[in-house]
């Protein structure tokens, strides 16, 4: 633990002579104890990584531009992913944010993103460190439930469909990855544009939240009104 967290800051000088066994008295050890153990829920705790990781990231932005002040516009948001539907509507969105921001003209193009390094390495016939999708490994259990294929033409519709302010009209060749999820082609769009606003919390189908509101003895969860339809099996 002590050393876990020396990799991110300089121990105290009670911490160093703890670790060369040179603290003897009662009163060191319960010190001691007491600053690890807050280390240990501080290094368990998500809310505390990312003040971690913005920080850095902040400082190094500001150094590069020779400014200071604030850099992030708010604190993190976490979403929980409930079944295969929120999984790719999540995918899509974070891959279509340069395109959103007018950043880039194609996924292709959007650097820094997922869905660029996926192409890259496909065009250059190279082995991509990014989580597999199902036909490009033979472990099923740990590998993305849909195909490369499939996914990338359908991140390449919805960011033209979004670009073209034409939610309400679909093109002729609909990835087919909608049909097997299941998700109506006129509210896609909606759930790609507006995936934060829709789930600020959990995403997912209907059924998997209100299962999710009858665990936490919840009447509502924000989302039901805009949920995906189930999965038809």
């Amino acid at each position: 633990m002590v050393e876990r967290w020396s990799a991110f800051f300089t121990l105290p000088v009670l911490i160093t002579r703890f670790m060369k066994d040179e603290c003897t008295t009662s009163a060191e050890l319960k010190t001691v104890n007491e600053i690890i153990e807050k280390w240990r829920k501080r290094l368990h705790d998500i809310s505390w990584f990312m003040r971690l990781l913005n920080e850095s990231i902040a400082r190094e932005s500001n150094k590069e531009d020779n400014v200071t002040g604030r850099f992030w516009e708010g604190r993190f948001k976490s979403q929980a992913l409930l079944d295969e539907q929120a999984l790719i509507a999540c995918m899509a969105y974070v891959d279509l944010n340069p395109i959103r921001a007018d950043m880039a003209k194609t996924p292709e193009q959007s650097d820094f993103t997922s869905i660029q390094e996926r192409i890259q390495k496909i065009m250059q016939k190279k082995h991509c460190d990014l989580l597999p999708f199902v036909d490009c490994t033979k472990n099923k259990e740990t590998a993305i439930p849909f195909e490369l294929n499939d996914y990338i033409a359908l991140v390449d519709w919805s960011g033209r469909a979004i670009l073209d302010n034409k939610r309400g009209s679909i093109p002729a060749n609909t990835p087919p990855i909608l049909y097997r999820l299941g998700i109506d082609e006129k509210s896609w769009i909606q759930h790609i544009h507006y995936f934060e606003k829709q789930f600020p919390t959990v995403a997912g189908n209907i059924d998997k939240l209100k299962q999710l509101a009858e665990q936490t003895s919840r009447r509502w969860i924000k989302g039901m009104g805009q949920a995906f339809s189930p999965i038809p099996i």
